[in-house]
């Protein structure tokens, strides 16, 4: 949520702050898109840092970004393009 914050974008979350592993956010971007980041799974992290690395995917777009740090994902969906 920090990252996000510090991004300039509106966020809500799923509220399981006490389970990072579920940890779901909801944001729109500057272009009034819906992004929903997650914790990545199991399969492209390792067990011992569940919540170190996300994934956004644009609702409106089904574009799914990198698995990356928070910090980047937060800029990633700041300065996703606008569609043409």
């Amino acid at each position: 949520g920090n990252a996000l914050t510090a991004a300039g974008l509106t966020w809500q979350d799923n509220g399981n702050q006490d389970r990072p592993e579920l940890l779901t956010y909801t944001v729109t971007d500057p272009h009034g898109r819906r992004w929903t980041v997650h914790a990545a799974t199991s399969n492209q992290i390792t067990p011992s840092r569940p919540a170190s690395l996300w994934q956004a995917t644009c609702t409106d777009q089904f574009h799914d970004s990198d698995v990356i740090s928070a910090r980047l994902v937060a800029e990633y969906i700041r300065d996703f393009p606008k569609a043409e």
